[in-house]
């Protein structure tokens, strides 16, 4: 595969000894897997022997993550055993981040014969994913590799495909790939008139927010002018610069420093930044939480 990526310092041991038969034996049966660095070498190494495996890089902080993982495992479910996904949060999973030289997330690798190469970075619209699902069973099979795995094993992802996505969701998914986030920003609207606490909507539309101030963002010139700690404009704008990054640690600390000193409007203003961005990144996220702790204290 183009640019293909030697993964034998990825196996916990040397090249494993078992077969690829007996690999699909141990392993979890469906068609989605969630892997760690202890069992990359068994869901994701052995397994590409017999089947493509597509590895989804995300983290729960990534809003195009939350977009593009349901579609991902929707095509898992549909095609039944064809490919497996398997699943890896780049924050638990340092090691295999790195490994995988990821610049960005949402990253997504194709692993056929104990290789791996890169597939796309980024969100894409369905129609797109099934062509590059396609292209790898194609390539898979050129290597001879064209078995399936037990896809009918009652696990809570193969339940994925009888789910139904929001056409309202994927108008809103489709408009950020544009670059169009005033429709998006009305899709998510839209959900949120009906529904005022679905959290999906409330997340996009967070993100939506990031995305569409960070395009208009010049990051040398935000730099140079966040030097200057009391303007506060430019935190908010160096703040929005480090969660595109993927450091959201780094652009929480940014905002509670400049509140620190802030007073009045400003301080309030800086707040509600804070607050969008926690939205952006999810409340159960480690940093939330810690940055939550953070903001209060220097709030009182």
């Amino acid at each position: 595969m183009r640019g293909a990526i030697d993964l034998g310092a990825l196996a916990q041991s040397k090249k494993a000894q078992s077969v690829a038969s007996q690999a699909l034996a141990n392993a979890p049966a469906g068609v989605v897997v969630d892997v760690s660095e202890q069992d990359f070498q068994q869901k994701v190494i052995d397994i590409s022997k017999t089947v493509p495996v597509i590895v989804d890089l995300w983290a729960e902080w990534c809003g195009p993550c939350k977009q593009l993982s349901p579609l991902l495992e929707k095509l898992a479910a549909e095609y039944k055993g064809r490919f497996v996904l398997a699943k890896i949060d780049v924050d638990a999973n340092p090691r295999l981040s790195q490994m995988f030289q990821v610049q960005s997330i949402p990253a997504v690798f194709a692993v056929i014969g104990e290789s791996a190469g890169p597939l796309f970075q980024g969100a894409i619209p369905e129609a797109e994913l099934r062509q590059v699902i396609e292209e790898v069973l194609r390539i898979a099979a050129e290597q001879g590799i064209n078995g399936t795995i037990n896809a009918d094993a009652p696990i809570e992802e193969a339940q994925v495909e009888e789910e139904k996505i929001d056409p309202r969701l994927e108008a809103a998914f489709m408009a950020i790939e544009k670059g169009d986030f005033a429709t998006a920003s009305n899709s998510y609207k839209e959900m949120l008139n009906q529904n005022p606490g679905d959290q999906v909507a409330i997340a996009g539309l967070a993100q939506v927010g990031l995305l569409e101030r960070a395009s208009k963002l010049n990051p040398n010139e935000v730099l140079k002018k966040a030097s200057d700690r009391k303007d506060f404009a430019s935190q908010m704008d160096l703040a929005d610069l480090e969660l595109m990054k993927g450091n959201p640690q780094a652009g929480f600390a940014v905002l509670i420093s400049a509140i620190k000193i802030a007073s009045g409007e400003e301080r309030d203003n800086l707040r509600a930044r804070l607050l969008e961005l926690f939205v952006v990144v999810g409340d159960s996220d480690p940093e939330v939480i810690k940055a939550r702790r953070d903001l209060a204290s220097a709030l009182f």
